[in-house]
């Protein structure tokens, strides 16, 4: 009686190291990829606006699609720091050209949707910040496995995210 209930209990884990293990490995690497791809995506659309010194609905379209063609949904977030100069207050920095202080503004994702639809373009300045980032809403396969495997011990929060900044130049 033993001897078959340990014969059961190894072709479970036999099972389990046959089916599930590669499973995990390829779901890991299809999200390593994704990871890569998103980030990819996420520095050239950034980078673009940089250069260009604008974001146009064109654009920001193409970008959207680029994210869907990875096969996932994901939360875009973005923030544009504008720079404000205000020549009203003094300051005790001797430059020539400088009056007063420098002050950022932000506007957010809704608010820059809103411009690009009413206008087509968000023209920026030299000196404005950049700040996208991009969140993965659906859970992978690999984070389905990890939190059936991780019930017990606890649960696991990896997403596909990238982030990226850069000023306007």
């Amino acid at each position: 009686m033993s001897d078959t209930l340990i014969t059961v209990i190894a072709i479970i884990v036999a099972a389990g190291l046959i089916f599930v293990v590669p499973l995990m490995t390829m779901a890991d690497r299809f999200d390593s990829t994704s990871q890569a791809q998103v980030e990819a995506i996420v520095s050239d659309f950034v980078d673009e606006i940089r250069t260009t010194g604008k974001i146009t609905v064109e654009r920001y379209d193409k970008f959207l699609e680029n994210l869907t063609a990875t096969g996932y949904t994901f939360d875009v977030a973005m923030e544009v720091k504008v720079l404000d100069e205000n020549p009203g207050k003094k300051t005790s920095q001797t430059a020539k050209d400088k009056i007063g202080e420098n002050v950022y503004y932000s506007e957010y994702t809704s608010q820059i949707e809103e411009i690009l639809n009413t206008k087509g373009v968000k023209n920026l300045k030299t000196g404005d910040i950049v700040l996208v980032t991009v969140r993965d809403k659906d859970l992978t396969l690999l984070q389905q496995m990890k939190q059936f495997a991780y019930k017990i011990v606890g649960n696991d929060t990896a997403t596909v995210v990238a982030s990226k900044a850069g000023m306007v130049q």
